[in-house]
């Protein structure tokens, strides 16, 4: 899955219509371009493709009033909602894939539900707990990566990346189920405070 793909559909779903520069603007004051290959070129290439693939519309509003080209203003289609909730759904639920997928996720999930986000939060925590089991029918952490060599590191770093990602997944979940962050149907924005109202977004 691309992280980027989901990063800009949720951008301009946020927005209703959304030039490019919006959506940068946005995702790098996330920081996504700190941890995602959200650069200005692939955001701008993003866009265009996913207008070419019919999951975002185009549409061209009167020229900067420096004279440039039309500026060209984006939103999504019923294909691009559809893809954005399957992309995030996706994202929150598997185990594997880059830590810039699970990131974008984690910053769209109020889009979805409370009670669906806990649910699809636990279907990684048992992903990521059959996946371990699978690893250490060959490897016990407790013996230690010497009992396989040098390459043992490699499981053992595995197996410790995997304890750490399901204890963090059990902390998001005990916050969400103890009432933190406002999703989808609860009222009100749920991305309200992201930003405090006395502060501006210093890229846009």
């Amino acid at each position: 899955m691309s992280a980027i793909r989901l990063l800009v559909l949720g951008a301009v779903r946020q927005h209703g219509r959304a030039h490019g520069y919006q959506v940068r603007a946005d995702l790098e004051y996330w920081g996504a371009h700190e941890w995602s290959n959200t650069k200005p070129g692939s955001i701008y290439h993003a866009l265009k493709q996913m207008a070419k693939q019919g999951v975002l519309l185009a549409h061209e509003v009167a020229p900067s009033a420096a004279g440039g080209p039309p500026r060209t203003e984006y939103e999504l289609t019923d294909a691009g909602r559809a893809e954005y909730f399957k992309l995030l759904r996706e994202a929150l639920c598997t185990y594997g894939q880059k830590t810039d997928v699970l990131s974008a996720a984690i910053g769209f999930m109020v889009d979805l539900p409370r009670g669906e986000v806990l649910e699809l939060l636990r279907e990684r925590l048992a992903k990521l707990a059959g996946w371990r089991s699978s690893v250490t029918e060959h490897y016990t952490p407790e013996g230690g990566p010497e009992q396989l060599g040098h390459i043992g590191e490699i499981m053992h770093m595995w197996v410790h990346s995997a304890d750490a990602e399901a204890q963090w997944t059990r902390g998001l979940i005990e916050r969400i189920e103890g009432g933190a962050y406002s999703f989808a149907g609860e009222g009100g924005d749920p991305f309200e405070g992201v930003l405090a109202e006395s502060q501006g977004n210093p890229y846009a």
